[in-house]
C-alpha cells in the first residue's frame, strides 16, 4: 500500500506568525508555536490561558492541519462555541466548525451516535438527565425489592450521587461508601443490586445517563480496537481546557485517543485544582509528565487582572503547598500602593455592618455593585450578611445557587416554628408531614383538612386515645387512623379518614412536636432547631442528600443565630425581611436567584469560592476569613486536603483586580453558646504582616448634639 501525504499552502503562514507576535505575549507565543508533542501548559490565574488556546488552534489551522482532525475538549459548551469563533475570525476560514469541539460529553455523544450499535445500543438511544435519572433509578430501587419502609432507604439522588462518583473515579461502590458515605455501609450490597438493575435496564431501554456517555466512550476505546485506533489516527492534536478539573474517566479517554500520535497539549492550573469532592483528580494534571515523559511543560505567568499587590500575597499563600508546579505571577498592572486589607471585626454583625458599609462608599466612588463580590467558603457564612444587605436595600445575586434561607433544608426546620407560632399554616404543615415516612402529598392533604378545623391542632395531633375508641384514635397495631371531625355542612359528607402506616414513624412525629411546644422550649427559636436536627430530621438528611454533612453545619449556625432572638415570632420575623424589604409590594420569599432592592441591572454578587471560579471583579472581599471557617474543618477530615483548600484560598484572592478585603470576627459563639476567640485563618497567618495593611473598625457613635433638620418644600411652604 503506497502512502500518499497531501502537502498544505502555507505562503500566508509566516506573516501571521508576525501578527502573532504582535498579538501575544512571549510566553503564549510559545504556547501556540509549540511544535507537536506532548505538552502541558501551566497557565496561572489572570495569564490569558483562553487566548493560548484560541490561537494555537487558529496557528494549526493555518499550519495545514484539517479542522476534523483536531479535538478541543472544554470545561463548557459555550466555551468551545466562543474559541473557534474566534478561531474563525482570525483565520478567516470557514470550515472551522469541523473541529471537534465541546465537552467531554458532547464528543462522546458524537462519536457513540456512530457506534453505539458495536456495544449494544441503537444509535438513536435516549439520553437522560439528572431528573430522569433519579426516576429511572426509583424503579430500578422497586424492582430490587429492597424494603425501604421498615429502614429507610438512601434517596435515588444519593444512590444517583454515589454511583456517579465511583464511575466517574473509576471506583468500587463499595470503596466510595466506606470513604464518602459510611453511614449507608451495611446498606452497600443493596445499593450494588440497585446500580446491577439500573445498568440492564437502562441497556434494555436503550437509554443512558451522562455517565454512561463516558462510561460507553472508554469502554468503545477498551473493547473495539479498529474503533480505537481509528479516532487515534484521526485526532492528530488533541487540545485539553482545564485540565486540572478532569476527573479520572477523562483522563483515560484522553490517553486513549492520544496512543498514536501522542500529541495532546493540556491546558490548566495545578494551583486552581479545587473541585477533588465531585471527582476532580489533582494527579492528573500532577503527573501529566510521568505519563508523558516527553512532554514540554510551558508556563503562562503574566498576570493581565490583578495588581502587584494582590499577587505578592497570592504567590506566597500558594507557595506553601508542597505538591505543584512552582510559578511566581507578574502583574502588568501597576502598583496601585494598596495592600490588601485584612479586617478584624468585633463579631459577625460587625463584620456584615463593615462589608455593607464599605460596598455603599465603594459605589459613591463610582464602582459599579456589578463589579464587586463577595466570597466565602461555606453558604452559611452569609446569612447574618444577606440580612444586612437587604436591611440597607443593598441588591444582591446568590451566584453559588439559591439564597440561605431559600434552601430546602433551611425551609423544612423553619416550617416546625412556623407551626409553632402559626398553628394553621397550611404550607407548613404539609411540608413537615410529607417528612414522614409514607405520608405523601394526598395523606398531607388530608391530615391538615383535620387540623384546619380542629379547635386546638396540637391537641388533635398529639391525643393517642386507646384503640378501641373512636374519632382521632389510634386504631391498629400497624396503622396510625385518624377520622376528620364533623365538617361544616357545606363541605359535604365524604369520607374523610386517612392512614399513616408507618406507625412508629407517626409517633415520633408527635414526640418531636411535644419536645418543641413545651412552656421550656416554646420562646426559645435555638433549642427548637436543635430538637429538630437532633430528632430525626439530621438522619433525614444523609438519606436524602448528597452534602447532608454541610446543610446539618447551615442548621447548625442557623440555630447560633437564633440564640440571639427572644422568642420564635421575632426570629421568624427577622427573616422574613429578605422577602419584604423590597421596593414594590411584599412577595413570599420563593427560590428566585435576584433580591430586589434596587436597580435590576446592578447587583452585588455573593458566591461561594467554588462558584467563582473563572470570575472577577475590581473589589473583592473574603469573609470568614478565620481557623476553623476557612478551611474548612470538614474538609480537612481527608489526606492532602489541606492543599485543596488552599488552593482554593488562592482562587478566591486571584478574583481581585483592585481592592481585596479579607474579615473575620474575633468573637464568634460557638454550638453550646459560648464567646469563643476566633483566631484569622492560617493561610493569613503563614504569610508575612507586611503583604497586609491591616484595619482598625470603630463604630460610629450617635451624635446627639447634631441639629434635627427637617426638609421643606419651599413651594408648598409658600402656599
Amino acid at each position: 500500500m503506497k502512502k500518499y501525504i497531501i502537502k498544505r499552502d502555507k505562503s500566508g503562514l509566516p506573516a501571521r506568525l508576525s501578527r502573532y507576535r504582535e498579538e501575544l505575549n512571549e510566553q503564549q507565543f510559545r504556547v501556540v508555536t509549540a511544535k507537536p508533542q506532548a505538552s502541558l501548559v501551566v497557565a496561572g490565574a489572570g495569564t490569558g490561558k483562553t487566548r493560548a488556546i484560541t490561537y494555537r488552534v487558529a496557528y494549526l489551522l493555518e499550519r495545514g492541519v484539517a479542522p476534523d482532525n483536531i479535538l478541543l475538549a472544554t470545561f463548557t459548551n459555550r466555551a468551545a462555541r466562543e474559541m473557534l469563533k474566534r478561531v474563525e475570525t482570525l483565520t478567516g476560514t470557514q470550515n472551522v466548525h469541523r473541529v471537534w469541539g465541546g465537552t467531554f460529553h458532547r464528543i462522546a455523544n458524537l462519536i457513540l451516535r456512530k457506534h453505539a450499535v458495536s456495544i449494544g445500543f441503537d444509535s438513536n438511544y435516549s439520553i437522560l438527565d439528572s431528573e430522569d435519572a433519579r426516576d429511572f433509578l426509583s424503579v430500578c430501587i422497586d424492582e430490587t425489592g429492597i424494603d425501604t419502609k421498615s429502614k429507610r432507604f438512601p434517596k435515588p439522588q444519593v444512590i444517583q450521587n454515589i454511583i456517579s462518583y465511583a464511575n466517574n473515579t473509576d471506583q468500587p461502590i463499595e470503596d466510595v461508601i466506606i470513604s464518602k458515605y459510611p453511614y449507608f455501609e451495611m446498606l452497600s450490597q443493596q445499593i450494588k443490586r440497585v446500580d446491577l438493575e439500573f445498568i440492564t435496564r437502562k441497556r434494555e431501554r436503550n437509554v443512558m445517563d451522562y455517565d454512561d456517555l463516558l462510561l460507553n466512550w472508554k469502554r468503545l476505546l477498551v473493547e473495539k480496537p479498529e474503533i480505537a485506533d481509528f479516532y487515534a489516527e484521526k485526532f492528530q492534536h488533541i487540545l485539553v481546557d482545564e485540565y486540572q478539573d478532569t476527573n479520572r474517566l477523562q483522563a483515560e479517554i484522553i490517553d486513549l485517543l492520544a496512543a498514536k500520535h501522542r500529541n495532546v497539549m493540556v491546558v490548566g492550573d495545578d494551583a486552581q485544582s479545587i473541585f477533588a469532592w465531585r471527582g476532580a483528580e489533582f494527579t492528573n494534571i500532577y503527573e501529566f509528565p510521568k505519563r508523558y515523559p516527553e512532554a514540554e511543560v510551558y508556563k503562562l505567568e503574566t498576570n493581565y487582572r490583578s495588581t502587584p499587590e494582590i499577587l505578592g500575597l497570592a504567590n506566597v499563600s500558594i507557595s506553601n503547598n508542597r505538591r505543584q508546579f512552582p510559578k511566581v505571577l507578574e502583574a502588568v498592572k501597576r502598583s496601585t500602593e494598596q495592600k490588601p486589607a485584612l479586617v478584624p471585626c468585633t463579631d459577625v454583625d460587625q463584620q456584615s455592618a463593615f462589608i455593607a458599609s464599605r460596598i455603599l462608599e465603594l459605589r459613591d466612588e463610582g464602582v459599579s455593585l456589578e463589579e464587586i463580590g463577595v466570597l466565602y467558603r461555606s453558604h452559611y457564612h452569609v446569612l447574618e450578611l444577606q440580612l444586612e444587605l437587604t436591611r440597607r436595600n443593598i441588591p444582591y445575586r446568590v451566584q453559588s445557587g439559591v439564597r440561605f434561607f431559600e434552601q430546602a433544608h433551611i425551609k423544612d426546620v423553619v416550617s416546625y416554628l412556623r407551626i409553632i407560632i402559626n398553628p394553621r399554616d397550611e404550607l407548613a404543615w404539609k411540608r413537615i408531614l410529607k417528612m414522614i415516612p409514607s405520608v405523601g402529598t394526598a395523606t398531607a392533604t388530608r391530615i391538615f383538612e383535620q387540623i384546619a378545623y380542629a379547635q386546638n391542632p396540637f391537641a388533635l395531633i398529639k391525643s393517642e386515645p386507646p384503640a378501641s375508641a373512636g374519632g382521632d384514635s389510634l386504631q391498629s397495631e400497624h396503622s396510625t387512623e385518624i377520622s376528620k371531625s364533623q365538617p361544616p355542612a357545606d363541605a359535604g359528607g365524604s369520607d374523610n379518614t386517612f392512614k399513616v402506616r408507618n406507625k412508629k414513624a407517626w409517633q415520633d412525629f408527635v414526640g418531636l412536636l411535644e419536645k418543641i411546644t413545651t412552656d421550656e422550649t416554646r420562646n426559645k427559636p435555638a433549642k427548637q432547631i436543635e430538637i429538630v436536627l437532633n430528632e430525626g430530621y439530621e438522619q433525614y438528611l444523609t438519606e436524602t442528600f448528597e452534602n447532608a454533612e454541610s446543610r446539618i453545619e447551615d442548621l447548625r449556625q442557623l440555630a447560633i443565630y437564633a440564640s440571639r432572638y427572644g422568642s420564635t415570632e421575632e426570629f421568624l420575623s427577622e427573616l422574613a425581611l429578605i422577602s419584604t424589604e423590597r421596593f414594590g409590594a411584599p412577595n413570599a420569599v420563593v427560590g428566585e436567584d435576584v433580591v430586589m432592592g434596587g436597580e435590576e441591572d446592578e447587583l452585588l454578587t455573593l458566591t461561594s469560592v467554588h462558584q467563582a471560579k473563572g470570575s472577577e471583579w475590581k473589589v473583592v472581599f473574603v469573609i470568614w476569613a478565620a481557623e476553623g471557617k476557612f478551611p474548612s474543618p470538614r474538609a480537612l477530615k481527608e489526606a492532602a486536603s489541606e492543599e485543596e483548600e488552599r488552593r482554593l484560598w488562592y482562587v478566591a484572592l486571584t478574583r481581585a483586580k483592585d481592592e481585596l478585603y479579607l474579615t473575620y470576627p474575633l468573637m464568634m459563639i460557638d454550638y453550646n453558646r459560648q464567646n469563643v476567640l476566633q483566631k484569622p485563618s492560617r493561610f493569613i497567618m503563614e504569610c508575612p504582616p507586611a503583604l497586609f495593611e491591616i484595619w482598625n473598625l470603630e463604630d460610629e457613635e450617635p451624635d446627639f448634639d447634631a441639629p434635627i433638620l427637617v426638609e421643606i418644600n419651599k413651594d408648598e411652604f409658600l402656599n
